[in-house]
């Protein structure tokens, strides 16, 4: 694995999947996920996997559990990180080619770049979309010109149309959860996983549910079902393969899991519609699933997006997943190192 961007970047089409074998996205999802597995369970096993290697975290955006939990995924590898938040330390950078500098950006990021590609052996991004101009967002112009300029391995800390380690720790809690006994000791075959938006004060962007869908649907291991309000739709590209509805109630029935997450309109880009607080996770709604487990990327606004009785109940899965955070960045860490020597 070179770069760490997408799903796709485990895929064989994309350079080659997780160890050089023809594998399908969801045998490579699988072996990352128990990549993290054996890192969470003894997470000093590498520690010497990248002595005397750096990684650069490059933050255009501001981050808390992205931002530590991939400091401690490279300290346990062995690995020094260097932290630059780029909007208040840093030059302002350009992005487009053939830019005229004349306004109030001061370096090109094809002169920025390189030298990262000196300083660090890999490179991490978090940036951010404007909710401004969809075409402009969703070409991933900055990510695509880190990789492009860098000459190093570049991974995603969330760019401007997904979040790439929020969704492989998103399955990796999944897993854990599959793994254990049931009651009765049966299992479904699929378990049934709902996405459903949430409301939210502001408009945020598509990225945790566009990769959410991206990495399910590559898992290919659940029935998933997406629900939203109408003018809600997200992008096909990531969408495609699951069930789509706009009643919540139908979607909630028989859940296993459900992700909650606010998302702004993709088609008229960026905007809010509705703020209908009937849409807010609350129990009573989810009784209408099969004791699903409920999970939420975080931050999460309380009583706005999720109800105190669901993130402090016995189905909030919330802070296990928020821990998990760290065996994501240092199963791709090391995936990386191994990979590119």
């Amino acid at each position: 694995m070179r770069n760490f961007t997408s799903v796709n970047d485990l895929s064989p089409s994309f350079g080659g999947s997780l160890k050089g074998n023809e594998r399908s996205s969801g045998e490579a999802i699988d072996t990352l996920v128990q990549t993290a597995l054996a890192c969470k369970a003894n997470p000093f096993a590498d520690k010497t996997l990248g002595t005397n290697k750096r990684i650069g975290c490059l933050f255009l955006n501001p981050s808390m559990r992205t931002r530590l939990s991939t400091q401690i995924a490279a300290q346990n590898l062995g690995m020094e990180a260097i932290i630059f938040n780029v909007g208040s330390e840093g030059w302002a950078l350009e992005f487009e080619e053939e830019a005229i500098m004349s306004g109030n950006t001061v370096e090109h990021v094809k002169d920025a770049a390189p030298i990262f590609g000196k300083y660090f052996d890999i490179l991490a991004i978090r940036t951010f979309p404007s909710l401004k101009n969809r075409e402009d967002d969703y070409s991933e112009l900055y990510i695509k010109q880190f990789i492009k300029y860098a000459g190093i391995p570049v991974v995603s800390l969330e760019s401007a149309t997904l979040h790439p380690l929020q969704s492989l720790t998103d399955i990796i809690t999944i897993s854990e959860e599959l793994a254990k006994p049931t009651p009765s000791g049966d299992r479904k075959a699929k378990p049934k996983i709902v996405l459903t938006w949430a409301p939210h004060v502001k408009p945020l962007p598509q990225c945790v549910a566009n990769s959410f869908s991206q990495w399910i649907n590559a898992w290919g291991k659940a029935d998933f079902v997406i629900t939203h309000p109408e003018d809600y739709e997200l992008s096909e590209e990531f969408t495609k393969g699951a069930t789509i509805t706009h009643n919540q109630e139908e979607a909630l029935q028989g859940a296993d899991y459900v992700y909650v997450k606010n998302w702004s309109t993709y088609n008229d880009y960026g905007k809010i519609y509705t703020n209908n607080p009937k849409w807010m996770l609350k129990e009573k709604r989810w009784s209408l699933t099969n004791n699903a487990k409920v999970m939420h990327c975080l931050p999460v606004r309380r009583n706005v997006e999720l109800s105190d009785e669901i993130l402090d109940g016995p189905m909030s899965i919330v802070t296990q997943q928020a821990g998990n955070r760290v065996w994501a960045a240092q199963a791709v860490l090391s995936e990386i190192l191994r990979s590119n020597g």
